[in-house]
This record gives structure tokens, C-alpha cells and sequence, in this order.
């Protein structure tokens, strides 16, 4: 029974809501980063191959996806540490909340501490809700091109000339307007539309976009264990302060 109690009492001491919000945040920064990083290296062959052959009129696409590439490379580093701290901070404060130790101890300094977690998860929640909304425009941007070369092969495409039906990424602000071809039409179109790098980078920006999705329903579940533990820290500290007066 020692053993058994034991064992209890140590499960009891874990903190599952941050130890799924931690699995569900690696999972989704992994995905959103590594899928990213290989779709946009896609894009920029595709642009490359087929939408703009002149080396100068893609070069600030070329550019801005280097910059993405890296801020990826630091996502990945900052939430790899910023998770291991909040799954550290959730055995701490679950431990003083459930009252694990002979004393029940905290400190200013420690509901400070958990109370910076809490604003600073938040902040991040909404920066990653802005990313995955970001995410989410490559995703229409490739859907758009996905349909029309499905449209080629409808029986409503036989009734006109195939060579009609177009994709211009100019419009997109991805290519200058002088940028040569910067469309792709009929024959053309489809062949693009069967190459590897078409269709990975389509479905990669897919899997990215959930992977922000994820990472900010975990940052959300890591807001309200953080929230509940600093708001029963201190109604505990406010309690224990007062018992100890009598």
C-alpha cells in the first residue's frame, strides 16, 4: 500500500492540462515549421520554373522567403525552450496547489512569476492566431489554381477553348506585373499542376496551417492552466497568511 499511495500521489502531482498543451504545442510549432520551411523552398521553384524566368523579378520573393525560412528556424528554438519552461512552471504550481509538500510555500516572486506566464501566453496566443491566419492565405492561393485546373477537366471546359482559362500570380503581389510570362494557361497550366512541387507545397501549406491551428488551441489550454493555478496560489497564499494570524 506505501508503494501504491506513493505512486498516487505522484500522478496526482502531474499537471495533464499543461502536459497535453506541451505534446499538442511541439507537435503543431513541428509541423507548422517543418511543413513551412519545405513549402515555401516549393514555391520559390515553382515561381521560378514557371512564372517568372528572369532572375531579377523574383528576387524579392526569393528574399522575403529567406527571412521566413529564419524566423521559422526561431520559432522552432523559442517554443521548444518556452514549452519546457511552462510544462516546468505546471509541475511547480501544481504541486504547491495540491499541497505535495510538508509546507505550503509560495512566494511574491513565485505569483509574479506565474502571473508574467499567464500574460505572456496570452500575447503569444494572439500572435499565433495571427499566424495562422497568415498561414491560411497560401492555402487559397494554391486552392484557387487546384480548382481551375480541375475546371480544365470538367465537361463544362470542353464547351470553350481550354487555352482561355488562366492563372495569373501577378495579381497576387507575388511577381511585378512586368515579370514574364506571370501566367500560366491552358496546357501549360495542367502540366504545372501535375509537377511535385505544385502538389507538395499545396498540401505542406495545408499541414502548416494546422499546425498553427494547433499550436494555438494549445497555448489556449496553457492559458487557462496557468490562469487556474496562479488564481488558486494565491487565494491559498491569501488564506494561509490569514490562518497563520490566529
Amino acid at each position: 500500500m506505501c508503494c501504491f499511495e506513493c505512486c498516487i500521489k505522484c500522478l496526482g502531482g502531474v499537471p495533464y492540462a499543461s502536459l497535453v498543451a506541451t505534446i499538442l504545442c511541439f507537435s503543431g510549432v513541428a509541423l507548422f515549421c517543418g511543413c513551412g520551411h519545405v513549402a515555401l523552398t516549393g514555391t520559390v521553384t515553382m515561381v521560378e520554373n514557371h512564372f517568372s524566368r528572369v532572375t531579377s523579378d523574383h528576387a524579392a520573393l526569393t528574399d522575403v522567403v529567406q527571412v521566413l525560412q529564419y524566423i521559422i528556424y526561431g520559432i522552432a528554438c523559442f517554443f521548444f525552450l518556452y514549452g519546457i519552461i511552462l510544462l516546468a512552471e505546471g509541475f511547480y504550481t501544481t504541486s504547491a496547489v495540491k499541497e505535495m509538500h510538508s509546507e505550503f510555500k509560495t512566494t511574491v516572486c513565485g505569483r509574479c512569476i506565474s502571473a508574467m506566464f499567464v500574460f505572456l501566453t496570452y500575447i503569444l496566443g494572439l500572435g499565433w492566431l495571427g499566424i495562422f491566419g497568415f498561414s491560411a492565405v497560401p492555402v487559397f492561393l494554391f486552392y484557387n489554381m487546384w480548382t481551375t485546373c480541375g475546371a480544365m477537366k470538367s465537361p463544362i471546359a470542353n464547351l470553350t477553348s481550354v487555352d482561355n482559362i488562366c492563372v495569373d500570380v501577378r495579381q497576387y503581389g507575388i511577381i511585378p506585373w512586368n515579370a514574364t510570362p506571370g501566367k500560366a494557361c491552358g496546357s501549360t497550366l495542367s502540366d504545372i499542376c501535375n509537377t511535385s512541387e505544385f502538389y507538395l507545397s499545396y498540401h505542406l501549406y495545408i499541414v502548416a496551417c494546422a499546425g498553427a491551428g494547433a499550436t494555438v488551441i494549445a497555448l489556449l489550454i496553457y492559458v487557462m492552466a496557468t490562469t487556474y493555478n496562479f488564481a488558486v496560489l494565491k487565494f491559498k497564499s491569501y488564506d494561509h497568511s490569514h490562518t497563520t494570524k490566529f
